[in-house]
């Protein structure tokens, strides 16, 4: 599942409302239930953000291929890495 650019808007909403910090999990889950969505501590993820935002870093997930793997490319996203910011 490729993410479009209205998509991504729709996700930043969510990572930048007032519920940000204790919602967005279950939102972003509710919102997209095809993509794949982990959360994790900031510290777990050692490639760049696609995009930061004040409570998480978001990262594109590609699991297209064999292994798994952090994309910057929304074409290839399948799924999502909310890595929580301290």
């Amino acid at each position: 599942m490729a993410l479009a650019e209205q998509e991504l808007n729709e996700i930043e909403q969510v990572l930048t409302g007032p519920d940000a910090g204790s919602a967005a999990f279950g939102e972003l889950r509710r919102r997209f239930p095809k993509l794949a969505l982990t959360r994790c501590d900031a510290s777990d993820v050692t490639e760049a953000p696609f995009r930061s935002y004040p409570a998480f870093d978001l990262h594109l997930l590609d699991a297209s291929e064999h292994c798994a793997g952090v994309t910057d490319d929304p074409a290839k996203a399948t799924g999502l890495i909310l890595a929580k910011r301290s």
